[in-house]
């Protein structure tokens, strides 16, 4: 079944003039068809059409679900890439295997500097729906590196970067049920420094394989290895 997206679901059975255009126009709903919805805030919801305009479509909520929060959070911060179709590429694939949080790293090496946020929410909405996700993470806006080094707060902390030093595989030292950041660099890299700088703020050097990889097949490398190890833990539970 379809997901649609009704942040306002609380106060308006009503869904936005694009989604409702995609209901009645695309999938030709009709009143009393069912509808399955989702607030992004970790609830989903059963519904029946009830007004099937366009523009405006009205709905009966019949059930709500409530999920079951994981026991554990990935945030993946990175430098966005200098050609944006990359960037909103590890985005929508990070979302989709599973990130909580996603904050753009404004770097010493960085090539790009701004970034269209509104698009990349649309980019996180959309993935979200089609892999049927009720919580949406949280993207923040383009923050200096400095600045992100002096906010964390994160338990499990961890910088992938392509110098010739002592790293373990992230695979390896990334702990189970606990909250992970992972940080991701430019295409040029962070600098010596920027390196050194997250060491003194409690950042562990990882590997992320034995392959050089692209800023934003890291992003997605570092998102699926975090989920991989905190699926094989649940198994053993």
């Amino acid at each position: 079944m379809y997901l649609f997206y009704a942040p306002d679901i609380d106060t308006e059975p009503v869904l936005s003039a694009t989604e409702s255009a995609h209901a009645v126009r695309v999938l030709r709903l009709r009143e009393g068809d069912p509808l399955l919805l989702t607030d992004g805030r970790g609830n989903t919801y059963e519904a029946l059409v009830t007004l099937p305009h366009p523009k405006a479509c009205q709905f009966e909520i019949t059930k709500k679900i409530v999920q079951r929060p994981r026991h554990y959070k990935t945030h993946i911060a990175i430098a966005p890439t200098k050609n944006i179709e990359r960037m909103e590429w590890a985005v929508e694939k990070c979302t989709e295997i599973g990130v909580d949080s996603i904050t753009p790293l404004l770097c010493r090496y960085s090539e790009r500097k701004e970034l269209k946020i509104d698009r990349l929410q649309n980019i996180i909405v959309a993935a979200c729906k089609q892999s049927l996700k009720a919580s949406f993470p949280t993207l923040n806006a383009m923050t200096r590196y400095e600045d992100f080094l002096a906010q964390t707060t994160e338990s499990q902390r961890f910088i992938a970067h392509c110098y010739e030093t002592d790293k373990q595989q992230l695979v390896n030292l990334a702990r189970p049920l606990t909250e992970t950041v992972v940080m991701i660099g430019p295409e040029g890299d962070f600098s010596q420094q920027e390196v050194q700088q997250a060491l003194e703020h409690g950042f562990l050097p990882v590997a992320l394989g034995n392959e050089r990889l692209r800023t934003e097949t890291a992003a997605i490398a570092a998102c699926h290895t975090i989920a991989l190890v905190n699926l094989i833990n649940n198994e053993k539970i």
